[in-house]
Parts: structure tokens; sequence; C-alpha cells
């Protein structure tokens, strides 16, 4: 096998590495490399390429994400077990415990299957993965580095196969990446797998957008250049970029009720996303901004940074009248912002490497925590399980409540509550506090009265009225709450007053 013709990716590899630490051992990385050309010696993959390729491939991905030296180890030995002609023990003699405990996890989860297996058998796999995620949520990120590159040689495999791994990677992987707030990710995902999970609508999005996306290029460097100039004038540093709408992030806005295919109801399809230093000019750029361009009445400005997403996501969000009355988004982020944004927890790994050198201890404990608040969906749903006996019970809480879309609700005290899709007042109550469903009169959402199973969007505020007395749930709420939490509050009641 011609292996020397990887040698320069595997120097990209160590590049990589290099860019943000100078605590690898290098001699470890090659050694793992080695031994994973010696693993995988002779096989191909229905590719054609040869197998090794993708645990270098994927080592590459966890770099690029700033993940930590027995990560990218694992990395390159993850598939030697399963795939190759090694053994654990084999592992733990050249590479110790830490290793081989990641490459055993990442093999424990690699059966994951949404189609073509027993339910019980998926949800089984389910359990599996969310236990190694709360022991060592290194092994997830490994998963999703080997999910992303398996997904670009996808064609290699029969339209069966295709339509399963699409699905999964949809219903699973991208909204695991997403929870953990790796959007560079959860977007890439998304998009390799739509053209096989959606073809026909994949071509006719493709057609359609295209006059769209250029018509929107065009007017966004315009408004970049008057923006770059004022912020130099002004003496804000900072980078502008545009970043265009993924094609299966605009076609899911595309089927929501309210834009019903238009496009011009689309603000975002390609945005402004300035980066800049400080807070401090954070305020000033979107001072600036509103100064060149009106800010828009009503959807105007989302401030992510005074009050974070519950996944820890930051930044300012404003649309604003640009040229020819066209309305365009502008996102406004620090550099620490735009690396959370894009790399989510993996983040915090590539500030631990980076603490001897230039990150303080502060942030560092920052990157932590945040994740520790990312993961509690983690655990609430390891405490469940304990409870679920039934598979289909255990399979609807992580499909259509720990994985479904996310939408940010806002109580009136300015507290922020992360809910799924098409969650009700009677969810967001009990989010509060479970105590609170039992003093449940009515509901508010921006002020206005609404029916208790309304489904609630991002950014509303929700106020519950409440009854100065107890009042037991109602057995009809069970019809449509969507969150876990909710249905077991509600079902706790009736079955301990066998009512």
């Amino acid at each position: 096998m011609e292996t020397d013709k990887y040698q320069k990716h595997f120097e990209e590899l160590l590049a990589k590495c290099r860019s943000y630490s100078s605590n690898f051992d290098e001699e470890r990385i090659k050694k793992a490399w080695e031994f994973a050309k010696i693993a995988h010696h002779g096989q191909k993959r229905k590719s054609g390429e040869d197998f090794v390729y993708h645990p270098l491939q994927v080592a590459i991905y966890l770099a690029s994400w700033g993940l930590d030296e027995t990560a990218i180890v694992a990395g390159l030995l993850h598939d030697s077990v399963e795939d190759g002609g090694a053994t654990l023990e084999d592992i733990r003699n050249n590479f110790g415990e830490d290793v081989t405990l990641l490459v055993d996890g990442v093999t424990k989860i690699r059966t994951i299957e949404l189609r073509g297996s027993k339910e019980e058998i998926f949800v089984e796999n389910l359990r599996k993965m969310l236990l190694v995620m709360s022991k060592d949520l290194r092994v997830v990120l490994i998963k999703l580095a080997d999910r992303l590159h398996n997904m670009q040689t996808l064609w290699a495999l029969s339209k069966k196969r295709q339509l399963i791994k699409a699905q999964e990677t949809l219903e699973i992987y991208a909204p695991i990446a997403e929870r953990l707030g790796i959007g560079e990710v959860k977007s890439a995902l998304e998009d390799l797998a739509f053209k096989y999970a959606f073809p026909d609508e994949y071509k006719n999005l493709v057609q359609k957008s295209l006059p769209y996306y250029k018509n929107a290029d065009k007017i966004i460097k315009t408004i970049r250049r008057k923006i770059l100039l004022r912020l130099a004038s002004e003496k804000v540093t900072a980078q502008v970029h545009s970043r265009k709408k993924h094609l299966y992030s605009l076609w899911k806005k595309l089927s929501r009720p309210e834009i019903n295919g238009d496009f011009t109801k689309i603000y975002d399809i390609v945005a402004l996303r300035i980066i800049t230093k400080n807070i401090p000019h954070c305020y000033l750029a979107l001072g600036i901004v509103h100064g060149l361009y009106k800010p828009v009445p009503n959807i105007g400005v989302s401030d992510f940074i005074a009050q974070p997403k519950p996944n820890g996501y930051q930044s300012i969000h404003t649309k604003v009248f640009g040229p020819g009355g066209t309305i365009v988004e502008v996102q406004i982020r620090t550099e620490e912002m735009h690396e959370q944004a894009e790399h989510g927890v993996a983040a915090h790994w590539a500030y631990s490497e980076r603490k001897s050198e230039k990150v303080s201890d502060e942030k560092v404990e920052r990157g932590f925590k945040a994740d520790k608040d990312k993961l509690r969906w983690v655990t609430e749903l390891l405490s469940w399980q304990k409870e679920v006996i039934d598979s289909k019970e255990f399979l609807r809480a992580v499909k259509f409540d720990a994985l479904n879309h996310r939408n940010f609700i806002f109580s009136p005290k300015g507290d922020v509550y992360d809910l799924p899709s098409n969650a009700t007042p009677v969810d967001f109550a009990c989010a509060v506090h479970t105590k609170l469903l039992h003093y449940i009169k009515a509901a508010k959402v921006n002020g206005k009265v609404v029916p208790l199973k309304y489904k609630l969007r991002s950014g509303q505020v929700v106020e519950i009225v409440k009854s100065k007395t107890p009042r037991p749930p109602n057995r009809d709420w069970l019809d449509f709450v969507v969150t876990e939490a909710a249905r077991r509050e509600i079902r706790k009641f009736f079955s301990r007053h066998k009512v």
C-alpha cells in the first residue's frame, strides 16, 4: 500500500496541532499513524481509497476543532479494532488507558442505525451512546468526525444504504452536533445528508435559490465595504465576512407556514458577520451598522450577548434595510464567541491546550461550565431511562424532545428557556418548575392570552397566570405536550392519585 501518498495529509494534521498548542507529543501521534497503517494494511473503502485515509481525515477534523492529543491519537486508531487487525490490548499496551477507553467507546456506539434494525436494538445503541457521552464527550466528537467524513463518500454506497445513513444523520447526528453547540459540523452534516434524503427537493432548491444567492451576495459586498471603512475610521478592529445560509437550513425555513416558499421573506440567505476583539466593540459596531443602515422595526435587534441562548451561543443579530429596500441580517460577536459558535463544546479543549501560552484559567473554567450546561439534556435522558422501560417512549424522548429543533422562550423576567419545536405553555411551565404545573390558570404570549395547547415560537415571552390554590393537571394535556419532563409529571400525578 502506498501510504506515502498520504504523507502531506499527515503533515497537515501535525500543522493543525502546532497551530494551537505546543503541548503535543508529536512522536506519539506519529506512532499512532504508523500503527493505523499496519492495522489497516491492504484494506480499501467502498470509495476505492485506502482505508487508512479515513481515520487520518477524522484526526484532521478533530485537530481543526482544537481537540487534545489523546482525542487525536484515538481518532487515528478509532477503527483499528473494529475494522483493522488490532485488539484493545494492543492499543492499551502502546497508547495507554485513556486512548483505549475512547477507542472502546467509539466501537460500542458505531452500530447505531435509524432504519434497517429492530427498534429495540436501535434504542439500546442510543442508550449506550448517551452513556458514553456522559462519561467522556470526546467519544461523541470522534463519532461526529467519523460521520462527517463518511457522509462525503456516501455516493459509493447502495441507494438503500445512502437513504439510511442520510436519515440517521439528519435525525440523530446533526441534532447532537447542534445540542453541543458545534454549528459548523451540524450544518455540514445536514447539507451532506440533504441530497440523499430528499434528492428531488435538493435539486429543485439548488436551481431556484441560485439567483437569490447571487443577488444577496452582490448587496452584501456593497454593505461590507461601507461597514469596513466606517469601522476603520472609528478605530474598531474587526473582521467582516459574509456567510451563506446552508441549503438544508434554507429549505427548512422556506417550509415554515409563515414563509410558505417565499424567498423574499428570507433575510439571511447571505448574512454579514462582524467579528470584534471584545464586547464593547460589538456594541460600537452595532451603532456603526445602525448609523449606516436603519434597523427594521419590530424584527430588528436580538441581543444574545446580554441574554445568551441556553446552548451558550452569543451574538448580536440585527436586521437592517440595505440597498434598494432589501432586508439584510448582520451578526456581531467577539472572536471567542465565534469559536464557541462554530466549535461548541470542542472549544474548551483548545483553550486547555493553549492554557500555558495565552489563555487564562478563568476562560478555561468558563468553557468547562458552558459544556456542563450544554450536557444537562444528556444527564436528564440518562435519569429518565432508568424509569422508562418502553423503548418507544425512550425513542420519543430522544428524537422528539432532546434532539428536536430548539426554540428559545423568554420569561417575563428575561430568563431564557430551551424548548423543542411545538412546545406549549404547559411545557414551558414545567421547564420553569414542575410545581408550576399544579397552578396553571391561563397563559399569555407576548401579553396576549393564548390556549394552553398554543405552539410556542422562538423569541416569544411567555407568562403563566397562576391560580391562588393548587389545581390538578388536566389529563388532556398529554395530547399536546411534547417534553418528556411535562409528560412524566402529568402521568406521575394521575398514577399517584389513581384518577
